[in-house]
């Protein structure tokens, strides 16, 4: 008489598992870890054994065969951005078909202390990604005395020793300059993010190349952070002083909305009276009062470049440091008007 088999009627173990496949246990274990040393028919065997009783890998005991966690720590800075939302998201989609599981932090340091990655390190993390601020030298240097790989997703550091990927800026400030400057604007302002970010250095710098090109010295520069009220005050204050101002280059689309929303308040109109230009293409932009034209970002494919430079620098600690710089693209919507 065949032997029934009543799933879920107790705890499990690798070791049941084996017996009713009439294989090793060490051979269930390779199938749960993704070994490929397994024939197939084996392998079939196995799940279909497993998923008959219920049977489901422990994580930690399954680490300690493989000394691998499958766990990779993130920490964001400003999760209200919606930017920073959609790039949590593609992050969990990228990784968790690979079997890893995301350690979220929320950090409020535009550089991360040593100390903000100790509870990373109590997950035995086996990689970080920073998206939105920075590592500290220190910082850098303990992760890599626990062998753990670190990259900086959207920012770079000269000189840090740590792999990067981000939006080439510069080059995408030049093109939205160029963009402006052909449709007759003279005077600008940039409300940015943080002055001393890579980010903002690199709008910047692309920017202003354009503008000292055609002899176009009208910038007025205003410093800020990447969120909707520091936009807001910032258009406030600028149109207010500076009313001959006719073009707004904002560091990100979350600041523009800010100074959208300003500006309109002021009584200004928008194309009409000031053109607006973001940076990001965030999804809420097909709304109606904010058909912003911004710069996108390649976001799937940065984030796709950088999960498999982490997971191959997580297989070779030796990997030489990567900077990689992605470029985007100009979307044109209907807040920038063509003058003359």
């Amino acid at each position: 008489m065949a032997k029934t088999i009543h799933k879920n009627s107790r705890n499990y173990t690798s070791e049941d598992v084996a017996k009713m496949a009439g294989v090793s246990q060490a051979t269930v274990s390779r199938v749960f870890a993704g070994g490929a040393n397994v024939s197939e028919k084996k392998r079939k065997k196995i799940l279909e054994i497993a998923e008959k009783i219920g049977y489901k890998p422990n994580a930690q005991a399954r680490s300690l065969i493989t000394r691998r966690t499958m766990m990779v720590g993130i920490i964001m800075r400003n999760i209200r951005d919606p930017f920073y939302a959609a790039v949590l998201e593609i992050f969990h989609t990228r990784f968790a078909p690979l079997g890893y599981q995301l350690i979220f932090n929320n950090s409020e340091n535009e550089v991360i202390q040593e100390a903000e990655i100790a509870k990373l390190l109590e997950y035995n993390v086996e990689g970080i990604i920073v998206t939105d601020a920075l590592l500290s030298e220190g910082a850098t240097r303990k992760l890599k005395q626990n062998g753990i790989v670190s990259i900086l997703f959207n920012r770079y550091t000269d000189g840090l020793d740590c792999s990067a990927v981000y939006c080439d800026n510069y080059l995408a400030a030049k093109q939205i300059a160029t963009y402006l400057v052909e449709m007759g604007h003279r005077r600008f302002a940039f409300i940015s993010g943080p002055p001393d970010t890579s980010t903002t250095i690199d709008r910047l710098k692309g920017f202003r190349e354009v503008l000292d090109e055609r002899n176009i010295t009208d910038l007025a520069i205003v410093p800020g952070s990447y969120t909707y009220e520091s936009g807001f005050q910032s258009a406030q204050e600028l149109v207010t002083r500076n009313k001959h101002i006719d073009c707004i280059f904002c560091g990100s689309d979350i600041i523009a909305l800010g100074v959208m929303d300003a500006v309109r308040l002021v009584g200004f109109r928008i194309p009409e009276d000031i053109s607006v230009v973001g940076f990001d293409n965030i999804r809420m932009l097909g709304w109606t009062p904010y058909p912003l034209t911004t710069w996108e970002q390649p976001l799937e494919d940065m984030v796709t470049s950088t999960v498999e430079l982490l997971l191959k620098e997580i297989d070779d600690k030796n990997a030489e440091p990567q900077i990689i710089a992605m470029k985007g693209h100009l979307v044109i919507r209907n807040t920038v008007r063509k003058k003359g």
